[in-house]
């Protein structure tokens, strides 16, 4: 078992967190520091530095989350092995080391030919062994996440630690899904350019054909500075949303990457059907910029320094994460909505 999070400092930083909320909630005025006849007060400390406070309330509960987890799998792994009559080790043993499936030579060769380019030139015999040995740990966190799931149904278990949550905006930016009524809200904030966010569609498109109309999608736009071509693009998007074709647009840039170029911009309203006049005279134009800048400033606000991040019901994801990722999220989230409709 990894080293646990101690009770009582987990409980602590919970305690801190909700004092550093109240003050921030109930705009505290109380001084932190004078510059001759100026007050800086704590509400506008908190405000300067509100994106940095929410990334660490985001690792806090990741740090909180994974020592309960820890904790519920401990205990679940004590009762039934008591139930068994067998020890721990035993337990783990019989449901997880010997119930992980052994690698096969195709998931081997599959590793090696996609991580090939950063192997040195090493062949597959000599790297083999470490392939499959991380095959092997990967298989026994699958077969472990799996028995603790039985186990949870068989010893009931709840959980009342909950997420930090982030109020982020939606109103006038493209959408699709099960609108407003959706029980889950997924806020994307998105740069063309950048090739994780590329990464992230599989696992946004996928969300979207498993969960259909209980998710609402809302595309808001932050082009990073080091991408010259990702704010033309999302001008282009825009424009095309003005002719409702967003979506269709949107997947035409991320198919098309590497070539983002104005002629290209121009070349995919075309294809999309578009009225190209229109299209041209709103990329010159660019009368979505204020909407663009919104975008970013309210991105900074709540904690976004990359791309791609995600807020579920206002829970921050950041990264490209796999389609499990999401699930787990959604799942969570679906499941509290139906606990606290009962």
């Amino acid at each position: 078992m990894k080293k646990l999070v101690p009770f009582l400092f987990a409980c602590a930083l919970v305690c801190i967190a909700s004092s550093v909320a109240t003050a921030a909630d109930k705009g505290d005025a109380s001084g932190v520091a004078t510059v001759g006849d100026r007050t800086i007060t704590r509400a506008e400390l908190e405000e300067h530095v509100r994106p940095k406070l929410i990334e660490i309330d985001n690792e806090r509960y990741e740090a909180l989350r994974e020592g309960l987890d820890e904790l519920i799998a401990e205990e679940l792994e004590k009762r039934e092995a008591k139930a068994r009559g067998i020890s721990t080790e035993e337990l783990e043993k019989q449901e997880i080391t010997d119930k992980a499936p052994t690698p096969s030579d195709a998931e081997v060769q599959k590793l090696f030919d996609d991580n090939k380019a950063q192997l040195g030139g090493q062949t597959l015999d000599q790297v083999k062994p470490r392939i499959v040995e991380y095959l092997k740990e990967q298989q026994s966190d699958t077969r472990r996440q799996a028995f603790i799931a039985e186990l949870k149904k068989k010893y009931k278990t709840t959980v009342a630690l909950r997420p930090p949550m982030v109020y982020v905006a939606t109103a006038g930016r493209p959408e699709k899904g099960g609108g407003a009524k959706a029980p889950v809200t997924i806020i994307e904030f998105s740069d063309y350019q950048c090739p994780f966010c590329k990464r992230a569609e599989g696992s946004v498109d996928e969300v979207m054909k498993t969960y259909g109309d209980k998710v609402r999608l809302v595309f808001r736009d932050l082009p990073l500075p080091m991408h010259p071509q990702a704010r033309p693009a999302a001008e282009a998007a825009n424009c095309a949303n003005a002719q409702g074709k967003f979506w269709e647009y949107h997947a035409k840039l991320f198919a098309n990457q590497a070539a983002l170029g104005e002629d290209k911009l121009k070349e995919y309203a075309k294809d999309l059907g578009l009225d190209t006049a229109k299209f041209d005279e709103c990329l010159a134009s660019k009368p979505f910029k204020a909407a663009i800048d919104k975008d970013i400033e309210d991105g900074s606000k709540v904690g976004v320094s990359g791309t791609p991040a995600f807020f579920i019901n206002g829970r921050m994801l950041s990264g490209a994460q796999p389609f499990e990722k999401f699930k787990e999220v959604i799942d969570d989230e679906l499941n509290a909505k139906a606990s606290s409709a009962s």
